[in-house]
């Protein structure tokens, strides 16, 4: 693009593929403004040289000292899922100048499309079968593992940002009934897909006392951590089926091993995990997490992978919004991150 002075400087601190990069330029070239760097080398010491004087950086994990050195720097992008790493960060730097932080939602369909088949998958007994079938067991039925219906339940959306509600569009023809609990009801200016009970962030016993099927897909902030605990699992109940596509943290891990082992709840799909840089066990194998859910018979691990497909071109759309909106000179974001808030 144009070297122009009156230049938007854009650049991509973390690597960016060929066809990300092609998709990126096609749909920004009528923004004549923008220049848009993809550095090759994304070494500490280029990037350094190559922030002075951008506008905008995107990218995952910005360090301080990045920041201190974009001192044009406007609007920091993160175009994954998830800024608690990034919180303090930017409290801090926020304290001298304003510079706005975007959390990406653009993996959002997939990650409610991967609950949608946990669900159903924990629903239906899915891998069992396909176990037995690898076994040479041929038709094996209800006495050995019979589905669970889903038609009747009641279903609790915990949290209702971008993912839930597509969860909710997704499994909303399934003659089910719906309970939401989520901290502004005054942002919600859309009808609801369905009707709905509605619960504050201050009922979180009541909601879970009212559902049987508890779907996780809060940002993990401060006054989310450890939300869901033993007296939260209790409430949700023999019938209950658990779903997390959130962050890990969000459901106290001790009280979830022990309400799975002890058949508090009937099962859960577990996307979302507590060590993300797990040591090797003595015969060389990694969990991300302190107890041992891999024994149990009632859950259905997944190594957080809800974002998948990586390679989608759609999940930089809102990106192309953000920086679109920018070669304007608006002030209004897209996911823009409220920091007191934590997301």
């Amino acid at each position: 693009m144009s070297n122009r002075s009156d230049n938007i400087k854009v650049v991509f601190i973390s690597q960016i593929t060929q066809p990300i990069q092609e998709h990126l330029v096609s749909n920004l070239k009528e923004f004549k403004n923008l220049e848009l760097v993809f550095p090759s080398d994304t070494s500490n010491d280029n990037i350094l040289s190559l922030v002075q004087d951008a506008s905008a950086l995107i990218g995952w994990h910005p360090t301080q000292e990045i920041l201190e050195n974009a001192l044009k720097l406007k609007l920091f992008i993160n175009p994954g899922a998830g800024v608690t790493h990034l919180i303090d960060l930017f409290r801090e730097v926020n304290q001298e100048r304003k510079i706005i932080l975007i959390n990406g939602h653009g993996n959002s369909y997939f990650v409610a499309q991967h609950a949608v088949a946990l669900l159903l998958t924990f629903m239906n007994k899915t891998i069992l079968h396909h176990q037995w079938m690898e076994q040479g067991k041929w038709r094996t039925g209800d006495k050995e593992a019979a589905s669970i219906p889903l038609r009747f339940r009641k279903i609790g959306l915990l949290g209702y940002g971008a993912i839930n509600k597509k969860i909710h569009k997704m499994l909303h023809g399934f003659n089910i009934e719906f309970s939401i609990l989520r901290k502004h009801w005054d942002k919600q200016t859309d009808k609801l897909i369905t009707p709905v009970n509605k619960f504050s962030h201050l009922q979180v016993n009541e909601f879970c006392e009212e559902i049987d099927i508890l779907i996780v897909a809060v940002p993990h902030t401060s006054t989310t951590k450890d939300l869901i605990g033993k007296k939260q699992l209790n409430l949700l109940g023999k019938k209950g089926i658990l779903i997390n596509v959130g962050r890990g943290e969000i459901i106290n891990e001790l009280a979830l091993y022990n309400a799975l082992r002890d058949k508090i709840i009937t099962g859960a799909a577990i996307d979302v995990w507590y060590k993300y840089s797990p040591d090797e066990d003595p015969n060389g194998k990694k969990y991300p997490y302190n107890y041992p859910f891999h024994e149990l018979d009632n859950i259905i691990l997944s190594p957080h992978r809800g974002y998948s497909p990586f390679s989608d071109l759609l999940r930089w759309d809102e990106v192309i919004e953000n920086l679109s909106r920018l070669s304007e000179q608006k002030n209004q974001f897209i996911n823009q991150v409220n920091l007191t808030e934590e997301y």
